[in-house]
Formats: C-alpha cells, structure tokens, sequence
C-alpha cells in the first residue's frame, strides 16, 4: 500500500512490530461476511455451517489504530470493495 510505504516508520526500540492491520474498523462476523460474499457474486445456493467446529475469537475487529494515528481512513465501504475486486477478478481472470 503505497501510504504505508510513505508513512510508516517501524519504532527502533522494537524493529519485531511491523505489522499494520488495515480495515474499515467495523466489526463483521465470519457469517455475515460469507453472506455478503454470496450476495455479491450471486451465490443462490445455501451456506452450511458445522456448529461442531467454531470460527476462532467471537470478534473479529481489526485494530486499525496505528493507520488511523498515521492519518488514512478507509474510503470504499466493504460491500463496495467486495464488489470491486469481483468485477476485476471477472475482467482479468
């Protein structure tokens, strides 16, 4: 991401922290993502889900502080960008 590359700057006392979450800051479950998904690719067919095996951490919220502190807000919505990223992947694919 070409704003990363010109702002961030790693913190000498600890060169390990370089990982920057990027994201719309809203929390989204992995349900409500998958429906999203299918509804924008037009998926018809049902999403079965194995209630003996759970997703992992109840949330899923990245922590988009540190790109916030450096000034960079997301401007597409997710829906948008989901939607974005499937029309390109229709053209190029």
């Amino acid at each position: 991401m070409v704003f990363l590359m010109e702002h961030f700057e790693a913190d000498p006392k600890n060169p390990d922290d370089v990982f920057v979450n990027v994201g719309v800051g809203e929390d989204l479950s992995i349900k409500e993502l998958a429906e999203l998904i299918g509804e924008v690719v037009g998926y018809k067919g049902k999403i079965k889900w194995d209630s003996s095996m759970p997703d992992g951490t109840p949330q899923k919220l990245l922590d988009v502080s540190r790109m916030t502190k450096m000034g960079w807000k997301a401007k597409t919505p997710l829906k948008e960008g989901v939607h974005a990223a499937y029309n390109w992947y229709l053209e190029n694919a």
